[in-house]
């Protein structure tokens, strides 16, 4: 296997024998990025690198910033389990995998390391860049599996990342301006299912209910996670709101 990045940090090369042909001719449209939850990463990288383990990723960061391939990019590697977004229901098929090195939410939730976030930067950077992935298909693990997964995390620095180029991180209070921001949501049927319908034109697989459902709050938390994670255990509310339409209309102006 030849490495596929071409940045500027050095890759080591660490086969695994978990992946398979992408299905239907897929190309590459979508980059997802995960924590190992595991307490050791060396442990996580073996893991991922075992038969009897049935997973796998395409590349692997560790906490001082050393990049692993493990599977090649035209590859499909098995990284995002039962997983749906946009209605694609075979996210292994489209999408390029990162596993970065974090015990995650059983051991505390630790910081991620600037080393390590910024071989993140540098290696999604690349791979964006090569595969001409769409800002909206930067996505996290709980994006695409609510309600199973939580990885990356509410710790993880994803406007860290959209100030590199990668991913939406929308600039609420730029745009609503200081001091303006909405602080309360009508739960009434009709704002429900106008938040509902919204998260789905955004890609998340949620039914228009009206009702705040399991579904609708599990899809709350995933959304929570990735772009207001200092409320991830909180309601949907006006600020939510108002951020989902931010995102929404950088789509339609990309």
């Amino acid at each position: 296997m030849n490495p596929d990045y071409t940045g500027e940090l050095g890759i080591e090369l660490c086969p695994s024998l978990n992946f398979g042909e992408r299905k239907g001719g897929r190309k590459v449209d979508m980059l997802l990025l995960h924590y190992t939850g595991m307490e050791s990463a060396d442990g996580a990288l073996s893991w991922l690198c075992n038969t009897d383990s049935e997973v796998s990723a395409h590349y692997f960061v560790f906490e001082d910033g050393r990049i692993i391939q493990m599977v090649p990019e035209g590859m499909r590697a098995w990284h995002a389990g039962k997983s749906i977004w946009a209605g694609d229901r075979d996210i292994n098929s489209c999408s390029i995998g990162i596993e970065i090195a974090n015990p995650g939410h059983a051991c505390g939730s630790p910081e991620f390391p600037d080393l390590q976030m910024d071989a993140v930067v540098d290696l999604c950077r690349d791979i964006v860049s090569r595969h001409n992935i769409p800002a909206s298909r930067v996505l996290a693990h709980s994006d695409v599996a609510p309600g199973r997964k939580q990885d990356p995390g509410e710790k993880f620095d994803w406007q860290r990342l959209a100030a590199a180029g990668i991913g939406l991180w929308p600039d609420i209070k730029k745009s609503l301006g200081e001091g303006k921001l909405p602080q309360t949501f009508w739960d009434t049927s009709q704002a429900v299912l106008d938040m509902q319908e919204k998260l789905a034109r955004f890609g998340y697989e949620i039914a228009a209910t009206g009702a705040l459902d399991r579904q609708t709050k599990m899809i709350v938390e995933a959304f929570h996670l990735h772009f207001r994670p200092k409320r991830t255990d909180q309601p949907f509310d006006a600020a939510s709101m108002a951020m989902l339409d931010l995102l929404l209309a950088d789509i339609c102006a990309i």
